[in-house]
């Protein structure tokens, strides 16, 4: 038998009709009135070709068909109470597995460092991260969700904005008293600045170097000997003082905190990289989805 939504309601009829001893008592125990529960009754029993109960003005019983079918049913009628209570607590519990695809810069280098706090917040959710350069089919790989910076490619999926931090140009103070401070993007163009350049999974190309200041914008194409793809690379490229870097700002304050690195070009940061959170549909998002979103915005303002 095919179970449809006639089938089920029916079924939970049937149920409040033996639980109560009368049709008057399943309507108050349902919310339905005399008649609803008796049209409910009359479909199941034309569904199923059987007659469930023996109708008298004085009483209602099961039918032999009616006590082996009730008998058969009952199980699975505690199963669905027991799925539909499960559900419910899984919209406000967070506990599970969820299973996000992340930006490979923003996973090494901003959310893994910051992880333990969140897991130990929730300790029934099993969390797993996989760092892809792509997207892919997000879909179809089973991810919950996905978090990509930067112009995202129409889609089927939901985007929404979780932050949009600042790109800063940072180096050393060794790389600095060698070099000198550049004074405005053009200089460093002029053969004496050396640039690390990272590479846009999207195009395979190097990001611009782009300075923004207020609603003016620069591009400029320094040389470079050096192109990676791995934000650690980068980082330990930087901090080791070959060259100079472009970097979020979320990413390098504790070292422009410590003196590890320093600003360059301070007057034209205001360049923004937006990171947005995708999945598939705008309703009944899960707990634990919403406390990772939630946990992942508060990253901008800490």
């Amino acid at each position: 038998m095919t179970f449809d939504e006639r089938v089920v309601n029916g079924m939970r009829v049937l149920d409040a009709i033996v639980d109560s001893g009368s049709f008057v008592g399943a309507g108050e125990l349902l919310g339905m009135s005399q008649s609803g529960v008796s049209r409910a009754l009359a479909k199941l029993e034309a569904r199923l070709k059987i007659r469930l109960f023996d109708r008298t003005t004085r009483k209602v019983a099961l039918t032999d068909e009616g006590r082996r079918f009730y008998a058969q049913i009952g199980p699975l009628l505690a199963g669905l109470e027991e799925a539909v209570a499960s559900a419910g607590r899984g919209a406000v519990a967070v506990r599970g597995r969820l299973r996000i695809n992340v930006d490979p810069y923003f996973s090494r280098i901003v959310l893994g460092p910051r992880l333990g706090a969140f897991l130990a917040r929730h300790p029934d959710l099993e969390l797993e991260l996989t760092t892809r350069d792509q997207l892919g089919d997000m879909i179809g790989d089973g991810f919950d969700l996905a978090l990509r910076f930067g112009q995202l490619q129409a889609s089927t999926l939901i985007a929404r904005q979780l932050m949009s931090p600042r790109i800063l140009t940072v180096a050393t103070p060794d790389y600095v008293r060698r070099c000198g401070l550049p004074r405005v993007p053009a200089d460093l163009e002029n053969g004496r600045h050396t640039c690390i350049h990272f590479r846009d999974p999207h195009t395979g190309k190097a990001f611009d170097w782009e300075f923004h200041r207020g609603a003016e914008r620069v591009v400029v194409a320094p040389d470079s000997q050096l192109m990676v793809n791995d934000a650690g690379t980068l980082y330990s490229v930087c901090l080791a003082g070959y060259g100079m870097a472009q970097v979020m700002d979320l990413a390098v304050q504790p070292m422009l905190a410590s003196g590890q690195l320093v600003q360059l070009l301070p007057d034209w940061s205001d360049e923004r990289f937006p990171l947005y959170a995708l999945y598939p549909s705008r309703r009944h998002a899960p707990a634990k989805t919403r406390a990772f979103l939630a946990f992942i915005e508060s990253l901008s303002h800490g």
